[in-house]
């Protein structure tokens, strides 16, 4: 392999993603991509401001504090919603960390993961201090995450036989993201991705996914490995090559940089609970808006989707990470709320008897045809078999909120303002979520939205 990238496609292939990288100028970015960029913002920081009181997020802050500060005053950062200090490597895996906890980021269906829940914290860790970033320089920099993350992560799973976490190429992108605000060298930045690749957490997705817990999508580790990455290249740390960069197996992967903008393609979840239970989650949806469907008339229902949605928790949850990862328990959810918030998949939502009926008499099958578009789509039908012998087809549905059935700019600033109007006030929620989408403007300061991030609520 090492051998391969002595060829003369390296240096073209490298080359392209360092200039990229360390040389791209909000004006060289399409605007389309600078606001996708700001809504990806909102959202995630919306689920990370939900995210701040469950336990998987006090712990990683608590961690961060016993484990990952620093002494020097210039690396340290203050951990979102929170204020604490430390290392930025520790404010970014604490972030990240935390987002990940709560299921409802941004994703991107060519990667089966996510890259908003590590670029945002990082972004933050990275350019909290600086009080002349300009907003749409703060932007560019997500958007540089986002696309060399995408990239890393289909390579990735182009050439390996495992399905990783998406920790394990986030990092490469969170490497470009702090390479960029830090000021790395082409050469540093080659570095950085080798360390952040051969670092990245390479954990087994299937792993957790049969089995919840808090480890979820890798995606802590993945931030806290891509901005020590960074920080070790910067310092003389080698470790090139990045092979889901430089090999020339995966060059075909990143040919179209500059020129498709993954950005604009990513996912928004309606839904705190993985993505892939979406479609079925929207089917039923659908049957209880337009067949008036009641949860007391329903004596089974019945799933068929893709193979990894099949696989998904089937049983009464215990805790929200299996919540979280549930299939049956987020379809009774559906039926018997017609939503699914915050409080359905923690606390007393985990011992609703009416949903523990219903995931006590719901099915699940592997679809051939919905196994066949995946990843590229996340494809179920669902039938419900009602105590008066009718049965009720939803067809064949699509998951909402991607660019097959997009949430419009107002969808995401409702479900931001869902998310963080509780736990942060009107006010200051309000202030944060007008900063961000002010962003993309031209006297906008990134410290005009960093302010308002590190108090605790």
């Amino acid at each position: 392999m090492l051998k391969d990238l002595k060829g003369e496609g390296r240096e073209s292939q490298l080359g392209s993603a360092q200039r990229f990288v360390l040389d791209t100028s909000p004006e060289t970015i399409p605007e389309p991509a600078l606001q996708a960029a700001s809504l990806l913002m909102l959202d995630t920081l919306g689920v990370c401001i939900a995210a701040q009181p469950m336990d998987a997020g006090r712990i990683a802050r608590e961690a961060a504090m016993r484990l990952y500060n620093s002494a020097e005053a210039a690396d340290r950062a203050p951990m979102m919603f929170d204020g604490r200090e430390v290392s930025r490597a520790g404010a970014a895996f604490a972030g990240a960390t935390q987002i990940d906890n709560l299921d409802a980021h941004d994703g991107y269906n060519p990667t089966k993961g996510h890259m908003g829940v590590v670029m945002v914290p990082a972004l933050v860790a990275a350019a909290w201090d600086d009080q002349k970033m300009p907003g749409r320089e703060a932007l560019s920099a997500l958007v540089v995450g986002y696309e060399i993350a995408g990239r890393a992560g289909i390579a990735l799973h182009d050439t390996v036989s495992d399905y990783h976490t998406s920790g394990a190429w986030n990092a490469l992108g969170v490497a470009a993201l702090a390479a960029r605000i830090q000021g790395l060298s082409q050469e540093e930045l080659r570095h950085a991705w080798g360390v952040a690749e051969y670092h990245g957490p390479r954990s087994q997705m299937m792993r957790e996914i049969s089995n919840p817990t808090m480890l979820h999508d890798g995606s802590g580790m993945g931030a806290l490995v891509g901005m020590s990455a960074a920080v070790l290249a910067k310092m003389g740390f080698t470790g090139a090559p990045a092979i889901t960069i430089e090999a020339p197996e995966c060059a075909c992967h990143w040919q179209d940089l500059e020129h498709f903008w993954q950005i604009e393609h990513q996912y928004i979840k309606p839904y705190p609970v993985c993505r892939w239970a979406h479609a079925a989650i929207d089917a039923v949806r659908e049957l209880r808006i337009e067949q008036g469907m009641r949860p007391e008339d329903i004596k089974g229902i019945e799933v068929r989707s893709f193979q990894n949605a099949i696989r998904l928790f089937d049983r009464v949850p215990e805790t929200t990470s299996q919540a979280q990862y549930s299939l049956a328990f987020a379809v009774a959810v559906m039926a018997v709320h017609g939503k699914i918030a915050l409080d359905h998949i923690s606390g007393n939502g985990l011992n609703d008897p009416d949903v523990a009926r219903l995931v006590g008499c719901t099915s699940a099958i592997e679809d051939t045809r919905h196994e066949a578009n995946f990843p590229s789509g996340r494809w179920a039908d669902v039938t419900v078999h009602l105590r008066d012998g009718r049965s009720l087809h939803s067809g064949d549905t699509h998951a909402r909120g991607g660019p097959e059935r997009p949430f419009s700019r107002k969808d995401i600033i409702e479900k931001y303002n869902e998310y963080a109007y509780p736990i942060l006030g009107n006010d200051r929620a309000n202030a944060i979520r007008d900063a961000v989408l002010s962003l993309p403007e031209d006297h906008a300061r990134f410290s005009d939205l960093s302010r308002h991030l590190f108090a605790a609520p």
